[in-house]
């Protein structure tokens, strides 16, 4: 068995593993931004179980040794890829045909909540990375 999901108008698909880990919220704000939300909530998948099905995600580096991926028709936020972690990639979660099957288990970044987002979901939240203890 597999999670589908896919853009929002359908050019790009893609099937991955159920084995997911990471479950977060992020705050930052490259994600912010690249989205155009206050918040974007992601999983992250072994590299080697995710594909594409249809279609070819447009892509571009958001910053130093990231790689985001996105439909280049309707510029839905597909994929997040970090050089230094090659093995993993990070899917968002609101980009599955069924996002309730992935819920995110922490907040990242809430530094960077901005002060009118007051959705509390009862979660950890760690100021950056949950590595991290800034």
């Amino acid at each position: 068995m597999s999670l589908q999901g896919g853009c929002c108008c359908g050019a790009v698909r893609y099937a991955t593993s159920e084995q997911v880990f990471h479950q977060t919220v992020c705050h930052c704000p490259t994600c912010r931004r690249a989205s155009g939300a206050p918040r974007v909530a992601w999983f992250s998948v072994a590299r080697a179980d995710f594909r594409v099905t249809a279609g070819t995600p447009a892509q571009f580096a958001s910053s130093a040794g990231v790689t985001r991926s996105f439909c280049g028709a309707c510029g839905t936020q597909l994929t997040y890829q970090r050089s230094d972690s090659p093995d993993e990639i990070d899917v968002t979660t609101c980009s599955l045909d069924d996002p309730e099957l992935v819920a995110p288990r922490d907040h990242t970044f809430s530094m960077y909540r901005l002060s009118w987002d007051r959705g509390d979901d009862g979660t950890p939240h760690y100021p950056r990375l949950r590595d991290q203890n800034e």
